[in-house]
């Protein structure tokens, strides 16, 4: 995945990406016969290797021709997540991907997106019986509180145009045994999460992509005719830190209290001694019992 802090020098278009592996474009066929019907709605790209999937959407966006283009990488050489974080992959033990979701003329800027986008992952993940699916605030996917996924939202400039959204995701397969990730307490991967229902042997990378594409579809249907008020009791019940205490960490400060939901715009509301405040960015984390500060 890509992040929005700092763009790279412009990139070349998607047309010259080296030509797609044999894996790559088996892939890619597998993936259209899965969508069936609705793999008309969706332009794929599957490559072998490309520096980020984010940024080659966002700097070079695809012309408009009334599809969802989705650009996926077997290998990211330069992904990215959020807030400036280095998103870490191994070649064959994650699913990457981006996709360029573009809103009807009049549409005004998307609110929630990265949580719609989060309840869309977990409804496909759901379909193959994995468990304890949580959703944290405002951007990754936990399995019984251990991260699964990343998610990445950029707007594009809109410049007199309809918005328009590239979204990133990083899907954890089967991690390696001495994989270690910076700064993240708790991993999981979807082997892992499916050791019961599957004898931990995760889906196929098309089965999973076509799965998380249909649900895209079906949820940003509902969230381009209605918003994420539609879409906001789903998302709580997910919600991996209701009525925790929690810990929002910013750039000078830090605030403490109680989780208390999300509003109609996803912004997280928290509980304090002061009243209820929103909070529109900043990383969460769990509040440790120990710990006092106010």
């Amino acid at each position: 995945m890509a992040d929005n802090a700092v763009f790279d020098p412009p990139l070349p278009h998607l047309s010259s990406i080296p030509p797609s592996t044999p894996s790559a474009r088996t892939c890619a066929g597998e993936l259209a016969s899965l969508l069936g019907a609705r793999a008309h709605d969706f332009a794929i790209e599957w490559v072998a290797c490309c520096d980020s999937t984010n940024a080659r959407l966002v700097d070079a966006p695809p012309a408009d021709d009334g599809r969802v283009h989705v650009l996926v990488a077997d290998r990211q050489t330069a992904g990215r997540g959020r807030r400036g974080r280095q998103w870490l992959s191994w070649e064959g033990a994650s699913l990457t991907f981006s996709l360029l979701w573009r809103f009807a003329p009049g549409t005004p800027a998307p609110a929630g997106l990265s949580l719609a986008a989060g309840l869309a992952l977990a409804r496909a993940l759901e379909q193959f019986g994995v468990e304890g699916v949580q959703l944290k605030w405002p951007n990754d996917v936990l399995v019984h509180g251990d991260k699964l996924a990343g998610i990445l939202v950029e707007l594009l400039p809109m410049r007199g145009r309809p918005p328009a959204a590239v979204i990133g995701i990083g899907l954890n397969l089967r991690l390696p045994a001495d994989a270690a990730i910076p700064d993240q307490a708790g991993v999981a991967d979807l082997a892992g999460a499916l050791g019961g229902a599957l004898a931990g042997e995760p889906p196929s990378r098309p089965a999973l992509l076509a799965a998380i594409l249909g649900e895209f579809h079906r949820l940003f249907e509902t969230y381009a005719a209605a918003g994420f008020p539609a879409l906001r009791g789903a998302w709580e019940q997910r919600n991996a830190f209701a009525d925790l205490p929690v810990a929002i960490r910013g750039e000078s400060a830090t605030l403490y209290g109680t989780c208390a939901g999300v509003d109609d715009d996803g912004a997280l509301l928290l509980r304090t001694g002061d009243g209820v405040q929103r909070v529109l960015a900043g990383d969460v984390s769990l509040r440790p019992l120990m710990d006092g500060a106010r």
